[in-house]
């Protein structure tokens, strides 16, 4: 593939300075948690946790891609509030939160900030 891209394609593929960030997310529930449980927790987590934060989520219960509500990136401090109250949540066993990640191209790394 071409890599001298127009700045519209640039943007339409989300590469280079439009580059958009997200994180993974890995959740382990205690074993006795009742459904009824889990889906309150759920309901918890998307409104206490993404939409406070402007934030969507994309997955199951236990694992998942974190990415802005619009176009754009994760901050590093949104990335960091989600992690914190995931970690106060006694619902969990432990919780893993992926450092920040290209969410169209997992593979590609970060593109230093200019």
């Amino acid at each position: 593939m071409a890599t001298n891209r127009s700045q519209r394609l640039r943007k339409k593929l989300c590469v280079d300075e439009f580059q958009e960030l997200g994180f993974e997310l890995n959740l382990d529930f205690k074993e006795d948690l009742a459904d009824e449980a889990v889906d309150a927790f759920l309901d918890a987590f998307l409104k206490q946790a993404m939409e406070a934060n402007g934030l969507g989520y994309v997955g199951g219960d236990d694992y998942g891609l974190v990415c802005l509500q619009k176009r754009g990136s994760v901050s590093e401090e949104q990335r960091a509030a989600v992690e914190a109250w995931l970690k106060a949540r006694p619902e969990l066993t432990s919780v893993e939160v992926s450092p920040l990640m290209d969410v169209w191209y997992p593979e590609k790394p970060i593109n230093p900030v200019a």
